[in-house]
């Protein structure tokens, strides 16, 4: 199935049904009286998270959804059915988004959480709501309301405790191979990774975490260049970002300059997503002698002021990857840890993705707009739209 995580849907809440105006009229019993009933309330649209699901595809098919109108009243003070409600089914980790007014509806973040999209409209009154002392016949009925519409934009982004980055051919897809049952695509040509993956890293019976591997990324991603702008956003919700470092680069580039990019992509797509706690990995240690790897690493704590963790794997082998996925475990556990005991961290780590989650939505769009401006100029009659099928050719 063809990964997406990107769509633009529509949903419409159900009409309220009108009220009734109506009076009793049977044998001998003259003057009976308003009998008109109310409407029904018109079906609500919501949004459930199912942990089944893994993109968005089924939302390129189908971009309209509407929920049941109510029914009218009826005479003898009948009431109409109210309008059933629709219930949509969506990934978790996705995030909705009203298209028009930019507002963060919810942010689905777990298997049955069921968020209101768009309200069905209110029931009309039949007119037996309108019989008073001074008024026994009254001829006054009213209208359902319209129901809710509203275009939203869908967001996926991949759930996963550590998420790995890197140039093109760092190494990531391999290291995932090796610490996980995961079996992603491997081979020596840049953006062999062509979509993200994920792949549980079992430390022991009950300690596990998951790994998230997005398309590599090259200078100018956050200004949509190669794949990894499409796939920036998914790192915003990993709770550890791996920077995978190419020791010994075929075509003799600069590991520290190309970390120095990736450093730079990350702070012009998001600040609050570059300040995310980044751990260094060396990869390929196999084919760079010990002197060579000294001084490299040496190099990114002078020219770069590295202070975080550094570690020196080869993932083909397997070398090192034990007591990185050690460290991984134990810096996971403390985050689960502080998220269950401590308000002020769990505060905190709130504030932090509304701040991400804001930038993300802001670089995307600034992307998209330039994008579209770019196509126009060249081909003034061209339309922009939102779909931007980028992934349609993979």
């Amino acid at each position: 199935m063809k990964f997406v995580d990107e769509a633009e849907i529509t949903v419409e809440a159900g009409k309220g049904g009108n009220g009734c105006m109506s009076f009793r009229r049977e044998k001998f019993i003259p003057k009976g009286g308003p009998d008109g009933g109310d409407g029904g309330d018109g079906g609500s649209v919501y949004l459930l998270g199912d942990s089944n699901l893994n993109t968005l595809v089924d939302f390129r098919f189908q971009r309209r959804y509407r929920a049941q109108s109510g029914q009218g009243g009826m005479g003898s003070n009948c009431t109409g059915r109210a309008g059933e409600d629709l219930v949509v089914r969506v990934p978790v980790g996705t995030s909705i988004v009203d298209k028009y007014t930019d507002e963060l509806i919810a942010d689905i973040a777990g298997h049955g959480q069921k968020v209101l999209v768009a309200k069905g409209g209110f029931h009309g009154l039949g007119n037996t709501r309108f019989k008073s002392s001074t008024n026994r016949s009254p001829t006054k009925a009213t209208k359902g309301t319209e129901g809710e519409v509203r275009t939203l934009q869908l967001q996926l982004k991949v759930i996963a405790d550590v998420g790995l980055l890197g140039m093109p051919n760092a190494g990531k897809s391999t290291l995932l191979r090796a610490v996980s049952a995961a079996r992603p695509k491997v081979a020596n040509y840049p953006f062999t990774t062509l979509v993200p993956g994920l792949g549980v890293v079992r430390i022991e019976l009950e300690r596990s975490f998951v790994m998230a591997d997005i398309p590599g990324l090259i200078e100018g991603a956050s200004e949509g260049a190669g794949l990894g702008f499409r796939f920036l956003k998914h790192l915003s919700r990993t709770r550890l970002l791996l920077h995978m470092i190419d020791a010994a680069p075929l075509d003799d580039s600069d590991p520290v300059e190309q970390a120095r990019a990736i450093v730079d992509e990350l702070a012009g797509f998001s600040p609050t997503l570059a300040q995310k706690e980044r751990w260094l990995v060396l990869n390929k240690t196999d084919m760079v002698d010990d002197e060579q790897l000294q001084a490299l690493r040496q190099r990114f704590v002078d020219e770069l002021g590295w202070q975080l963790p550094v570690y020196q794997i080869a993932a083909i082998s397997g070398d090192g990857c034990e007591k990185l996925c050690q460290d991984i475990m134990r810096s996971v556990e403390q985050h689960r840890q502080f998220m269950a005991e401590d308000e002020a961290y769990r505060d905190q780590q709130k504030s932090h993705d509304a701040q991400m989650e804001l930038e993300i939505r802001q670089s995307i769009e600034r992307s998209r707009a330039q994008r579209a401006a770019g196509r126009q100029a060249d081909d003034p009659d061209e339309l922009d739209d939102f779909d931007d099928d980028f992934d349609d050719d993979y």
